[in-house]
């Protein structure tokens, strides 16, 4: 059975490279009908961050990753580890050293792995291997034994993890082997880079998974976006549910090269995903999303004016905001417009407005000011722009008439005085 396993260390928020480890362990798993478990390799007592645990739960449950069982934490085995770490004592492969226990490594002779990424053989000269520590003085493991006890009772096979590990799998195929356990397989996953190829980092875009959640972007969106980097599907689909990757991935199709993280293209795959939502979904999740947002229940009406205009359910603040709050104009934006006499045209524009039928209708307020930037010698687009900024107070919004009709005949009359006035006073 194929049993895998996602196993952060709380040394901090989960970031988003570790969401590309949990989500190929989850794939391989629930492709081969398996088990995916979670466990906290919390040994590290002096990095430790009370509050990680939760973050990485939390998050593993938005991205829709749920996890089979009962989570391990390391800090509660203790006892279990130094047990082993006794037992490779009595055996004669490791020895204590200043409080602490260390294994030691033979000096000839090679270890040779297949790695499933890309199915190829590593081999490590034991020469160059040095005596390593299993248990520290405070009585706790470091992961070289830690991970090798709970992998083994875990029945975890493969072992997925990053790169960075690759140099330590000689320590760890001994330790497996000292202790008498079947060596799994291993899949070390390549590294992420930023654009610049240089380490991931906050400057390429790269941070924690909660801080992504909080900017406005999908957990579908996320999970499609880490899949591909280092793996592409068979048919070069860039548009993967969770369900076609179960269907399609296999990590001997993974790149053993470094991937690059490309904050621009997960925001243009965030916007796909919002796009091809229904307007009656996306109003759900901008309404999870806007958790705090007084006007969160009237939005459904302007969720389709601006479903192609965003890639984050952030953005739909600053678009929409006028429609609820009255705009603070700022005298900058009119000198953005291609217009000089702005309070001039203006007043015209209210004029016509107080003379138009209600409700106004698409066709006639179209035709009314068509004709208006005709006589007027002002050219049409630059008079419907003049009539955005006066009505919102910025140059981008949703479509202008529906907004209009969303704000209402009394409250567009009032906003279109309101600008009058403010140009009079500058």
């Amino acid at each position: 059975m194929i049993k895998t396993r996602f196993a952060p260390s709380p040394t901090g928020m989960m970031h988003i490279g570790g969401v590309r480890t949990a989500l190929y362990a989850y794939l391989v798993a629930r492709k081969g009908n398996g088990t995916f478990d979670l466990r906290i390799e919390d040994t590290d007592r002096n990095r430790f961050v009370p509050e990680a645990q939760k973050d990485i739960e939390a998050n593993l449950k938005w991205l829709g990753l749920n996890f089979d069982g009962e989570i391990i934490v390391q800090s509660e085995r203790k006892e279990l580890y130094q047990k082993y770490a006794q037992e490779l004592i009595e055996k004669d492969v490791a020895y204590r050293q200043e409080g602490a226990i260390w294994f030691k490594m033979p000096k000839e002779g090679q270890v040779k792995s297949i790695d499933l990424i890309g199915e190829r053989e590593v081999a490590f000269n034991l020469a160059e291997q040095k005596d390593f520590v299993l248990l520290k003085s405070d009585g706790f493991p470091t992961y070289h034994l830690a991970h090798v006890v709970d992998d083994h009772l875990m029945e975890t096979n493969p072992v997925i993890r990053g790169d960075e590990w690759l140099s330590s799998l000689p320590k760890h195929i001994l330790t497996f082997k000292a202790l008498g356990f079947d060596v799994p397989q291993y899949a070390h996953l390549p590294l992420i880079l930023g654009t610049d190829r240089a380490k991931l980092s906050k400057r390429h875009g790269a941070k924690g998974v909660s801080e992504f959640r909080k900017d406005g972007y999908l957990p579908e969106a996320i999970l499609n976006y880490m899949a591909l980097l280092g793996w592409t599907p068979p048919d070069d689909k860039e548009i993967l549910s969770l369900e076609e990757m179960i269907a399609l991935f296999d990590l001997k199709d993974v790149h053993s090269t470094p991937a690059v993280f490309d904050i621009t293209k997960l925001e243009w795959m965030n916007g796909e995903y919002i796009r091809q939502m229904s307007s009656e979904e996306l109003t759900k999740r901008l309404q999870e999303f806007l958790v705090d947002h007084p006007n969160k229940d009237r939005i459904a009406p302007v969720v389709p004016l601006i479903k192609d205009r965003i890639k984050k359910l952030s953005d739909f603040i600053p678009l929409t905001d006028f429609i609820w709050e009255k705009p603070e104009y700022d005298i900058e934006v009119f000198k953005k417009l291609k217009i000089q006499n702005h309070q001039e045209i203006l007043e015209k524009i209210l004029e016509k407005m107080e003379t138009m039928k209600k409700p106004w209708k698409t066709e006639v307020f179209e035709k009314t000011f068509r004709d208006l930037s005709d006589e007027m010698q002002v050219k049409t687009g630059n008079m419907f722009q003049l009539i955005r900024v006066a009505v919102s107070g910025q140059t981008v919004t949703p479509p202008l008439f529906e907004s209009i009709q969303i704000l209402g005949e009394e409250e567009t009359l009032k906003r279109i005085k309101e600008s009058v006035e403010f140009l009079q006073a500058v």
